[in-house]
């Protein structure tokens, strides 16, 4: 049970963060996830919100990379909602269970070659906050420095999420894939 109350209605934050509320809801169809918790702080809230939508909708990274990127951040740090929140997706864009299970274990066995560089990449970033040479000039060959910059932002996001839903213990949604800590 998440730590704090779920902001699910503007009619639970102050009338001058009612704007930021609609936006979220605009962007997102519903407030859910990490926003029902992060709507206690409006302001953040809304700051969070126009990041993920660059990095989640309009960013030029593609869509493969980026729910890759999220389920590592998510299997990383045990976050079990942003783990529920992704794996969907990774199965609508064609990303293979033996890649999902090898993430959910935390083992690179039966990835395919390029999901295993976005894959410890990620890990390698999160795990020990520092990436080697060999692999930044393979990811910028492939992305360009852009893409490289866009998948490093997409890695901090998605921490930050994990962060916000471990700290108040938001749980996986319904129906969602749950991920065992």
């Amino acid at each position: 049970m998440a730590r704090l109350t779920a902001i699910t209605s503007k009619t639970q934050v102050p009338a001058r963060d009612h704007a930021i509320v609609d936006g979220i809801v605009e962007s997102r169809g519903a407030i859910q996830g990490p926003f029902t918790m992060l709507l206690h702080c409006p302001e953040l809230a809304g700051r969070v919100a126009h990041l993920g939508a660059f990095v989640r909708f309009q960013g030029a990274l593609d869509m493969r990379v980026r729910v890759l990127a999220a389920m590592v951040v998510a299997r990383e740090l045990d976050a079990v909602y942003v783990w529920g929140a992704q794996t969907g997706g990774a199965r609508r864009l064609g990303v293979p269970e033996t890649t999902i299970t090898a993430i959910r274990e935390r083992h690179s066995r039966g990835i395919p070659s390029e999901d295993a560089q976005i894959v410890e990449f990620t890990r390698r970033l999160v795990r020990t906050h520092r990436v080697d040479d060999a692999s930044v000039k393979a990811l910028r060959e492939r992305l360009g420095d852009e893409g490289f910059i866009q998948l490093t932002g997409t890695i901090g996001y998605y921490s930050m999420l994990a962060m916000t839903v471990n700290a108040c213990e938001l749980e996986a949604g319904p129906n969602a894939e749950v991920l065992e800590a």
